[in-house]
């Protein structure tokens, strides 16, 4: 695939995955498609070592599940590494 079809499906990857899990993690267009496109990566290789499937073209299904997984599981990284869930409630009291 070229280097534009990896951006176009990372900036939707990243988008679907922040719309999935949206947090307060207030993501530019750049860092969305980064996350996409970083998601992809991720995806595509534990695809391949855990079901054997991997990114197969644009427009196959495989591509975007693993490209949108790889950006959920970078995004609950980084919501776990910066403290940032997806709680948007009040107030935390301690007890």
């Amino acid at each position: 695939m070229s280097v534009i079809a990896w951006v176009v499906i990372g900036l939707i990857a990243g988008m679907i995955a922040k719309a999935i899990l949206p947090g307060r993690a207030n993501f530019g267009i750049i860092l969305t498609a980064v996350l996409g496109i970083a998601g992809g990566l991720v995806g595509g290789w534990l695809g391949v070592v855990i079901f054997g499937v991997g990114v197969a073209g644009f427009f196959s299904l495989s591509t975007w599940i693993c490209a949108i997984v790889g950006s959920l599981i970078l995004l609950g990284l980084y919501g776990m590494v910066t403290g940032r869930t997806a709680h948007h409630g009040g107030r935390h009291q301690h007890a």
